[in-house]
């Protein structure tokens, strides 16, 4: 039997599967770790905090799997994904990380944003990046740097993604994937698929900063290096695949290798995506090309800056008693909120909640926006407050999913951490009105880096791993619930709406 690893650095944790070649999982480990926010609505981390979490995931994953009687040499390759990394990590000469990565949850290029749209213009970025201006995107976080860290910028002699970076520390090889290139927005160009040298020289950008060598998602970058590799339990010269951005390698994993499918990856925060090859007028969409056919098919995304994120804010903050409880032996404390949320009513009896805890992106695209809790009185409790929140993101994905036009198939695909749910997989149907259709395994984008090894090392080809059984039964809308939360829906829209200005002025008090 042949084995294949996937590893998907979050931006929370990573996590690395193994699984045999007819679609069973045999091991998986977890690695976790937090976000720096040194200061409101900026977010970073070190790269090296991820290599070592893979490093870790991996290695434990292959010793689950070594006690399972499953040889070394039998493992044939892996594919690493990664959540978007924002600027990239800023390497020196020496290929050393200068400072932390500014990831996509980062807010602080507001500036950078108001340069890009008065100096280069709105339509001049979509005609050739099919992408706007907006703090999200990695050039503008770029710019942020040149602008307030000269000294990084000079020291500055290559930009790498997460992904990209942990498979440079593990083979020595310099690459690039065509989604993490492509979400870099403003300097590569969605119509040639390559960098932008107008868009480059426009923002004073070198193009010697960004890796020359760009790759499909399923391309061999190089063998993993002798020490690394027995430190992890592995072989030398173990096939490293490209993967790419996290949120398409769990639309892989869902077997998405089309045209024409919707489908959304909501962990900490949220990608909800039509995968086209026709082009997509939506209200700031954003636009990469995707982890399969990179050259003809595109992924057009909208998506909440936070999603999973506040229901783990709303567990750390307000739940520090029950999460002590289950330190000395409690019940699951997810598993008492879900039991508590489906005890109350749609529309959590007059809640409603705002995720905006870090801004928002495509399709709000407002640093300002913040979060917050409407219609609290007395008679609410902790339960309606978490079921609001489940709901908040329900919100935000129909939000997205309006954005980005009509034509959406007749179901959801559901990824992510919120599938561990029986009641938020509900909301997300009563909310949205469609069917809902999740994974069985909990593996998220791990399941397509894992696809993406066994096609790039040619043990597995595409009408293969799309007869591999992945997907559970559909979750049907309750009629009923989705008529009241239409009605919510519509609130949800108009507050913010109302709400827009003051949190504007309330960005300038803090």
């Amino acid at each position: 039997m042949n084995y294949l690893l996937g590893t998907d650095i979050g931006t929370s944790g990573t996590k690395t599967i193994l699984m045999d070649t007819e679609g069973k999982l045999i091991a998986q480990d977890l690695q976790e770790y937090d976000v720096l926010t040194p200061r409101p609505l900026w977010a970073e981390q070190w790269p090296d905090v991820w290599y070592e979490a893979t490093v870790e995931s991996i290695k434990n994953t292959v010793s689950k799997a070594l006690e399972q009687g499953v040889k070394k040499e039998e493992i044939k390759g892996i594919a690493i994904s990664g959540l978007y990394g924002g600027s990239g990590v800023p390497l020196d000469a020496e290929m050393k990380p200068i400072r932390p990565c500014m990831i996509w949850m980062d807010r602080r290029a507001d500036a950078e944003t108001k340069w890009a749209l008065d100096t280069i213009g709105e339509e001049k970025l979509l005609e050739i990046t099919h992408n706007g201006a907006d703090p999200y995107y990695g050039y503008t976080k770029m710019l942020w740097m040149k602008r307030n860290e000269p000294e990084n910028w000079e020291k500055t002699k290559l930009f790498l993604p997460p992904n990209n970076y942990v498979i440079y520390k593990l083979t020595g090889e310099v690459s690039i994937d065509y989604s993490s290139a492509g979400n870099i927005g403003g300097i590569f160009d969605m119509n040639k698929r390559e960098w932008s040298q107008e868009m480059l020289d426009a923002m004073g950008i070198p193009a010697s900063m960004m890796p020359e060598k760009v790759v499909e998602s399923t391309d061999i970058v190089g063998g993993m290096k002798k020490e690394i590799a027995e430190e992890m339990g592995l072989w030398e010269g173990l096939p490293v695949i490209a993967g790419g951005i996290d949120c398409g390698a769990a639309n892989i994993g869902l077997g998405v290798f089309e045209s024409g499918v919707y489908a959304a990856a909501i962990g900490t925060s949220m990608c909800a995506a039509l995968i086209s090859d026709k082009p997509v007028k939506g209200k700031g969409l954003i636009v990469w090309p995707y982890l399969y056919d990179a050259k003809n098919l595109s992924y057009y995304f909208a998506g909440g800056n936070t999603a999973g994120a506040i229901v783990k804010w709303f567990r750390n903050t307000l739940c520090q008693w029950e999460m002590e409880q289950q330190k000395q032996g409690g019940p699951n404390l997810y598993d008492v909120l879900n039991g508590q949320a489906e005890e109350i009513p749609a529309g959590s009896e007059g809640l409603l909640v705002l995720p905006y805890f870090m801004g928002e992106r495509s399709p709000v695209w407002d640093s300002d926006a913040k979060g917050m809790i409407l219609g609290l009185s007395l008679t609410h409790t902790k339960g309606h407050i978490y079921r609001a929140f489940l709901e908040a993101v329900a919100y935000s994905l129909r939000d997205a999913m309006e954005a980005t036009g009509e034509d959406l198939g007749e179901y959801i695909l559901l990824a992510g951490g919120v599938t561990k749910s029986k009641i938020w997989r509900q909301i997300f149907a009563d909310v949205t009105g469609y069917p809902v259709v999740c994974p069985i395994y909990d593996v998220e984008a791990n399941m397509g880096d894992v696809m993406l090894a066994g096609i790039g090392t040619g043990l597995l080809t595409y009408e293969e791993v799309q007869k591999w059984q992945v997907l559970d039964k559909k979750i049907l809308p309750n009629e009923e619930n989705h008529k009241k939360y239409n009605e919510y829906f519509k609130l949800y829209k108009s507050t913010y709406e109302h709400l827009k200005e003051d949190m504007k002025v309330l960005t300038t008090l803090r």
